[in-house]
């Protein structure tokens, strides 16, 4: 079995090419590095060109998708694996639980949501899976100046910026999962395991 990449992204089927450009070719070289894609589990949008470009080269694909969007007709049904769950939270779970690794590409308030809840974890020391932020085009610059507000403004301790990898391009992402991006845990959570 081939260690899973998580990868979260939009849905939305409407996005500027260069955003299915850079999916596509992140789902090719995740396949061709050895890596599979763990993902929800979605046919639409950035979410199903990753997956079938994954796919497409030979990569194992796990979907993770509630049941009231395969009533919809959104679930990727060629992945190798479509999990269906009855809630939005059970997927993120299991996401979580059987990726390796994460990788966040340009997306909506779920993405968001998804990133922030790995942070998180990472922040209180549940997880020390590598979390990247893609970073296309500028896309999270005002999302990073927020964080560090947050910083400046105490809101969160100064390692709130260890807790993720930037990479610009999807090209960038390979180096900071193959040595991730070093950090501490708040000094308050250090100690749980």
């Amino acid at each position: 079995m081939p260690k899973f990449l998580c990868v979260y992204c939009s849905s939305s089927a409407k996005l500027a090419p260069k955003y299915y450009d850079a999916g596509e070719r992140l789902g090719r070289e995740m396949a061709a590095r050895g890596w599979g894609l763990i993902y929800g589990g979605g046919n639409a949008g950035l979410m199903g060109v990753v997956a079938r470009a994954v796919k497409a080269e030979g990569g194992h694909v796990v979907g993770v998708i509630p049941d009231f969007m395969t009533e919809r007709e959104l679930a990727y049904h060629e992945a190798d694996e479509l999990v269906v769950v009855a809630t939005m939270r059970e997927r993120k779970r299991i996401m979580a639980e059987r990726a390796d690794a994460f990788v966040t590409l340009p997306g909506g308030i779920g993405t968001l949501e998804e990133l922030t809840e790995i942070m998180t974890e990472r922040y209180l020391n549940l997880s020390t899976k590598p979390l990247v932020l893609v970073n296309q085009d500028g896309f999270y610059d005002d999302l990073l100046r927020f964080f560090e507000r947050m910083v400046s403004e105490n809101f969160k301790s100064p390692g709130l910026s260890d807790l993720f990898a930037v990479a610009p391009t999807v090209e960038d992402v390979w180096r900071w999962l193959e040595r991730p991006k070093e950090f501490t845990a708040d000094p308050f959570w250090g100690g749980r395991r």
